[in-house]
Protein backbone atom coordinates (compact mmCIF):
# COMPACT_ATOMS: atom_id res chain seq x y z
CA UNK A 1 0.00 0.00 0.00
CA UNK A 2 3.06 2.24 0.50
CA UNK A 3 4.54 1.60 -2.48
CA UNK A 4 1.23 2.41 -4.31
CA UNK A 5 0.81 5.69 -2.50
CA UNK A 6 4.80 6.35 -3.55
CA UNK A 7 4.11 5.66 -7.50
CA UNK A 8 1.07 7.65 -7.26
CA UNK A 9 2.88 10.95 -6.37
CA UNK A 10 5.60 10.18 -8.40
CA UNK A 11 3.23 9.94 -11.53
CA UNK A 12 1.20 12.94 -10.31
CA UNK A 13 5.01 14.91 -9.96
CA UNK A 14 5.78 13.58 -13.27
CA UNK A 15 2.25 14.99 -14.83
CA UNK A 16 2.57 18.02 -12.93
CA UNK A 17 6.08 18.34 -14.76
CA UNK A 18 4.22 17.74 -18.31
CA UNK A 19 1.80 19.85 -18.01
CA UNK A 20 3.87 22.67 -17.18
CA UNK A 21 6.08 22.27 -20.02
CA UNK A 22 3.42 22.24 -22.33
CA UNK A 23 1.81 24.90 -21.48
CA UNK A 24 2.49 28.57 -21.62
CA UNK A 25 0.49 31.30 -21.11
CA UNK A 26 0.96 34.93 -23.88
CA UNK A 27 0.86 38.10 -22.45
CA UNK A 28 -0.81 41.08 -24.58
CA UNK A 29 2.96 42.73 -25.58
CA UNK A 30 4.57 39.25 -26.63
CA UNK A 31 4.34 37.20 -29.48
CA UNK A 32 5.56 33.26 -30.03
CA UNK A 33 7.26 31.52 -32.29
CA UNK A 34 7.06 27.21 -31.36
CA UNK A 35 10.07 25.61 -32.79
CA UNK A 36 10.72 21.83 -32.46
CA UNK A 37 14.46 20.59 -32.28
CA UNK A 38 15.03 24.31 -33.02
CA UNK A 39 12.65 24.63 -36.47
CA UNK A 40 9.87 26.69 -36.46
CA UNK A 41 6.52 24.70 -36.33
CA UNK A 42 3.03 26.13 -37.08
CA UNK A 43 2.13 29.68 -37.29
CA UNK A 44 3.35 32.15 -34.76
CA UNK A 45 1.02 33.14 -31.88
CA UNK A 46 0.13 36.48 -31.33
CA UNK A 47 -2.83 37.10 -28.98
CA UNK A 48 -2.85 36.66 -26.10
CA UNK A 49 -3.58 33.70 -23.84
CA UNK A 50 -3.02 30.60 -22.87
CA UNK A 51 -1.74 28.19 -25.22
CA UNK A 52 -0.41 24.01 -25.83
CA UNK A 53 2.90 23.10 -26.92
CA UNK A 54 4.49 19.18 -27.26
CA UNK A 55 6.07 18.89 -23.61
CA UNK A 56 10.30 18.74 -24.21
CA UNK A 57 10.03 18.62 -27.73
CA UNK A 58 8.71 21.46 -28.81
CA UNK A 59 10.03 25.68 -27.26
CA UNK A 60 7.93 28.51 -27.09
CA UNK A 61 10.08 31.85 -27.89
CA UNK A 62 9.00 34.87 -27.12
CA UNK A 63 9.55 38.15 -28.95
CA UNK A 64 8.00 41.99 -27.96
CA UNK A 65 5.29 43.29 -29.65
CA UNK A 66 5.65 46.55 -28.71
CA UNK A 67 8.11 49.50 -30.08
CA UNK A 68 11.46 48.66 -29.73
CA UNK A 69 14.45 51.72 -29.19
CA UNK A 70 17.52 51.40 -31.47
CA UNK A 71 20.06 54.05 -30.57
CA UNK A 72 23.13 54.15 -33.11
CA UNK A 73 26.40 55.32 -32.23
CA UNK A 74 28.37 58.64 -33.46
CA UNK A 75 30.01 58.30 -36.53
CA UNK A 76 32.32 61.01 -38.28
CA UNK A 77 31.11 61.89 -41.71
CA UNK A 78 32.29 63.90 -44.31
CA UNK A 79 29.61 66.17 -46.19
CA UNK A 80 29.13 66.34 -49.91
CA UNK A 81 30.84 70.07 -48.87
CA UNK A 82 33.63 68.32 -47.12
CA UNK A 83 32.96 69.62 -43.59
CA UNK A 84 33.38 66.80 -41.11
CA UNK A 85 30.69 66.15 -38.71
CA UNK A 86 29.57 64.03 -35.38
CA UNK A 87 26.01 62.32 -36.30
CA UNK A 88 23.91 60.80 -33.92
CA UNK A 89 21.12 59.45 -34.28
CA UNK A 90 18.33 56.66 -33.16
CA UNK A 91 15.31 54.90 -34.21
CA UNK A 92 12.28 52.89 -33.36
CA UNK A 93 11.23 49.40 -34.64
CA UNK A 94 9.21 46.65 -34.02
CA UNK A 95 8.75 42.75 -35.35
CA UNK A 96 5.75 42.46 -37.78
CA UNK A 97 6.04 38.99 -38.90
CA UNK A 98 7.69 36.81 -35.66
CA UNK A 99 8.10 34.02 -38.08
CA UNK A 100 10.40 35.46 -40.54
CA UNK A 101 12.07 37.77 -37.71
CA UNK A 102 12.99 34.36 -36.07
CA UNK A 103 14.12 32.37 -39.08
CA UNK A 104 16.50 35.55 -40.64
CA UNK A 105 17.78 36.91 -37.20
CA UNK A 106 16.89 34.59 -34.22
CA UNK A 107 16.78 37.34 -31.38
CA UNK A 108 16.40 41.05 -30.57
CA UNK A 109 20.68 40.90 -30.06
CA UNK A 110 20.90 39.81 -33.49
CA UNK A 111 18.29 42.33 -34.64
CA UNK A 112 19.78 44.99 -33.31
CA UNK A 113 23.40 44.04 -34.88
CA UNK A 114 21.65 44.31 -38.00
CA UNK A 115 20.09 47.55 -37.57
CA UNK A 116 23.21 48.53 -36.78
CA UNK A 117 24.36 47.83 -39.90
CA UNK A 118 21.56 49.33 -42.24
CA UNK A 119 21.17 52.67 -40.35
CA UNK A 120 24.68 53.66 -40.07
CA UNK A 121 25.05 52.47 -43.58
CA UNK A 122 22.28 54.52 -44.83
CA UNK A 123 23.10 57.35 -42.41
CA UNK A 124 26.44 57.59 -43.89
CA UNK A 125 25.75 57.60 -47.75
CA UNK A 126 23.34 60.15 -47.17
CA UNK A 127 24.84 62.64 -45.39
CA UNK A 128 27.69 62.25 -47.72
CA UNK A 129 25.70 63.19 -50.57
CA UNK A 130 24.21 66.26 -49.14
CA UNK A 131 25.80 69.16 -48.11
CA UNK A 132 26.05 70.36 -44.21
CA UNK A 133 22.98 72.98 -44.10
CA UNK A 134 20.89 70.27 -45.85
CA UNK A 135 21.37 68.11 -42.34
CA UNK A 136 20.52 71.20 -40.19
CA UNK A 137 17.80 73.04 -41.90
CA UNK A 138 14.51 71.91 -42.52
CA UNK A 139 13.08 74.85 -44.72
CA UNK A 140 13.71 78.29 -45.96
CA UNK A 141 12.80 81.19 -44.78
CA UNK A 142 13.29 84.71 -44.89
CA UNK A 143 15.86 85.52 -41.28
CA UNK A 144 14.68 88.24 -39.02
CA UNK A 145 16.85 91.26 -39.15
CA UNK A 146 19.41 91.49 -36.24
CA UNK A 147 20.14 95.15 -37.41
CA UNK A 148 23.72 96.46 -37.79
CA UNK A 149 25.82 94.07 -36.31
CA UNK A 150 23.36 91.75 -39.10
CA UNK A 151 24.11 93.92 -41.81
CA UNK A 152 28.12 93.27 -41.13
CA UNK A 153 28.28 89.80 -40.98
CA UNK A 154 25.45 88.87 -42.97
CA UNK A 155 21.35 87.58 -42.38
CA UNK A 156 21.01 86.16 -45.96
CA UNK A 157 20.45 82.63 -45.67
CA UNK A 158 21.64 79.97 -48.43
CA UNK A 159 18.65 78.10 -49.74
CA UNK A 160 18.32 74.31 -49.20
CA UNK A 161 16.99 71.65 -52.15
CA UNK A 162 16.28 68.63 -49.62
CA UNK A 163 16.38 69.48 -45.92
CA UNK A 164 16.99 67.48 -42.35
CA UNK A 165 12.96 66.04 -42.71
CA UNK A 166 13.49 64.31 -46.18
CA UNK A 167 16.86 63.47 -45.69
CA UNK A 168 15.27 61.51 -42.54
CA UNK A 169 12.40 60.04 -44.43
CA UNK A 170 14.47 59.04 -47.08
CA UNK A 171 17.29 57.04 -44.67
CA UNK A 172 13.68 55.50 -43.52
CA UNK A 173 12.53 54.64 -46.94
CA UNK A 174 15.77 53.23 -47.26
CA UNK A 175 16.50 51.02 -44.41
CA UNK A 176 12.55 49.16 -44.71
CA UNK A 177 13.70 48.16 -47.78
CA UNK A 178 16.49 46.57 -46.57
CA UNK A 179 14.68 45.15 -43.23
CA UNK A 180 11.25 43.41 -46.06
CA UNK A 181 12.62 39.93 -45.60
CA UNK A 182 13.91 40.75 -41.59
CA UNK A 183 9.83 40.51 -40.10
CA UNK A 184 10.63 44.23 -38.80
CA UNK A 185 10.06 47.36 -39.49
CA UNK A 186 11.59 50.58 -39.09
CA UNK A 187 8.73 52.85 -37.34
CA UNK A 188 10.62 56.33 -37.02
CA UNK A 189 14.00 57.71 -37.90
CA UNK A 190 15.37 60.90 -36.30
CA UNK A 191 19.36 62.69 -35.94
CA UNK A 192 19.43 63.31 -32.31
CA UNK A 193 22.61 65.24 -32.90
CA UNK A 194 24.78 66.68 -35.76
CA UNK A 195 27.72 68.60 -34.90
CA UNK A 196 31.54 69.65 -36.05
CA UNK A 197 34.54 67.23 -35.08
CA UNK A 198 36.55 68.69 -32.79
CA UNK A 199 39.30 70.55 -34.82
CA UNK A 200 36.76 71.76 -37.28
CA UNK A 201 34.70 73.07 -34.21
CA UNK A 202 37.41 75.08 -32.19
CA UNK A 203 38.03 76.90 -35.90
CA UNK A 204 34.48 77.71 -36.53
CA UNK A 205 34.89 79.05 -32.60
CA UNK A 206 37.99 80.93 -33.43
CA UNK A 207 36.51 82.43 -36.40
CA UNK A 208 33.69 83.71 -35.26
CA UNK A 209 35.02 85.46 -32.49
CA UNK A 210 37.48 87.19 -34.93
CA UNK A 211 34.43 87.94 -36.79
CA UNK A 212 33.11 89.32 -33.46
CA UNK A 213 36.78 91.20 -32.75
CA UNK A 214 37.14 92.87 -35.94
CA UNK A 215 33.07 93.88 -35.52
CA UNK A 216 34.02 95.09 -31.93
CA UNK A 217 36.57 97.06 -33.15
CA UNK A 218 34.69 98.90 -35.83
CA UNK A 219 32.07 99.81 -33.50
CA UNK A 220 34.53 101.08 -30.85
CA UNK A 221 37.11 103.20 -33.63
CA UNK A 222 33.10 104.72 -35.18
CA UNK A 223 32.56 105.13 -30.96
CA UNK A 224 35.62 106.99 -30.63
CA UNK A 225 35.26 109.33 -34.32
CA UNK A 226 31.61 110.35 -32.57
CA UNK A 227 32.82 111.24 -29.34
CA UNK A 228 35.87 113.40 -30.65
CA UNK A 229 33.35 114.94 -32.69
CA UNK A 230 31.06 115.67 -29.92
CA UNK A 231 33.49 116.91 -27.88
CA UNK A 232 35.00 119.42 -30.81
CA UNK A 233 30.74 120.56 -31.35
CA UNK A 234 30.81 121.23 -27.27
CA UNK A 235 34.36 122.89 -27.33
CA UNK A 236 32.88 125.18 -30.06
CA UNK A 237 29.93 125.43 -28.85
CA UNK A 238 31.47 126.22 -25.16
CA UNK A 239 33.73 129.16 -27.05
CA UNK A 240 30.53 130.70 -28.96
CA UNK A 241 28.72 131.05 -25.30
CA UNK A 242 31.62 132.58 -23.37
CA UNK A 243 32.25 135.15 -26.24
CA UNK A 244 29.05 136.13 -26.49
CA UNK A 245 29.11 136.10 -22.71
CA UNK A 246 32.03 138.36 -22.67
CA UNK A 247 31.06 141.08 -25.09
CA UNK A 248 27.52 141.28 -23.66
CA UNK A 249 29.52 142.08 -20.43
CA UNK A 250 31.65 144.82 -22.03
CA UNK A 251 29.09 146.14 -23.28
CA UNK A 252 27.09 145.95 -20.21
CA UNK A 253 30.14 147.81 -18.29
CA UNK A 254 30.44 150.40 -21.25
CA UNK A 255 26.69 151.46 -20.72
CA UNK A 256 27.51 151.06 -17.03
CA UNK A 257 30.33 153.15 -17.82
CA UNK A 258 28.94 155.89 -19.41
CA UNK A 259 25.66 156.29 -17.33
CA UNK A 260 28.35 156.40 -14.23
CA UNK A 261 30.10 158.97 -16.03
CA UNK A 262 26.84 161.15 -16.83
CA UNK A 263 25.94 160.70 -13.20
CA UNK A 264 29.19 162.11 -12.31
CA UNK A 265 29.32 165.17 -14.99
CA UNK A 266 25.63 166.31 -13.42
CA UNK A 267 26.78 166.19 -9.93
CA UNK A 268 30.52 167.78 -10.47
CA UNK A 269 29.49 170.22 -13.51
CA UNK A 270 27.58 172.50 -11.60
CA UNK A 271 30.47 174.92 -10.14
CA UNK A 272 33.57 175.64 -10.46
CA UNK A 273 34.36 174.25 -7.15
CA UNK A 274 32.60 170.81 -7.38
CA UNK A 275 34.36 170.88 -10.85
CA UNK A 276 37.95 170.97 -9.12
CA UNK A 277 37.12 168.38 -6.68
CA UNK A 278 36.24 165.97 -9.31
CA UNK A 279 39.03 166.64 -10.90
CA UNK A 280 41.41 165.94 -7.98
CA UNK A 281 39.24 162.64 -7.01
CA UNK A 282 40.12 161.22 -10.45
CA UNK A 283 43.39 162.66 -9.98
CA UNK A 284 44.24 160.33 -6.98
CA UNK A 285 42.32 157.36 -8.50
CA UNK A 286 44.67 157.63 -10.56
CA UNK A 287 47.57 157.62 -8.56
CA UNK A 288 46.06 154.88 -6.62
CA UNK A 289 45.72 152.72 -9.13
CA UNK A 290 49.50 153.78 -11.29
CA UNK A 291 51.81 153.94 -8.26
CA UNK A 292 53.60 151.93 -5.85
CA UNK A 293 56.38 151.95 -3.19
CA UNK A 294 58.36 150.59 -6.22
CA UNK A 295 57.23 152.72 -8.84
CA UNK A 296 59.49 155.57 -10.25
CA UNK A 297 57.82 158.28 -13.28
CA UNK A 298 59.23 161.12 -14.87
CA UNK A 299 56.97 163.74 -15.23
CA UNK A 300 57.02 167.49 -16.63
CA UNK A 301 56.30 170.45 -15.26
CA UNK A 302 53.54 171.00 -17.08
CA UNK A 303 51.70 167.68 -15.97
CA UNK A 304 48.64 167.99 -13.42
CA UNK A 305 50.48 165.23 -11.50
CA UNK A 306 53.33 167.08 -10.98
CA UNK A 307 51.81 169.99 -9.42
CA UNK A 308 49.47 167.91 -6.94
CA UNK A 309 52.89 165.94 -5.81
CA UNK A 310 54.71 169.34 -5.60
CA UNK A 311 51.58 170.59 -3.45
CA UNK A 312 51.76 167.57 -1.33
CA UNK A 313 55.46 168.82 -0.24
Amino acid sequence: MKRKTIAIVIIAFLAFIILLSSVYVVNETEQVVVTQFGKPVGEPVTTPGLNFKVPFIQTANFFEKRFLEWDGDPNQIPTKDKKYIFVDTYARWQIVDPLQFFKRLRNELGAQSRLDDILDGETRDFIANNNLIEAVRTSNRTPMSSGIIGELIGDSLENIEVGREKIQAMILQAANEQTLDLGLKVLDFRFKRINYVEDVRTQVYERMKSERYRIADKFRSEGQGEASRINGEKERELKTIQSQAFREAEEIMGRADGEAAAIYANAYNKTSASRSLYKFMKSMETFEKTFDNNTHVILSTDSELYNYLKNAD
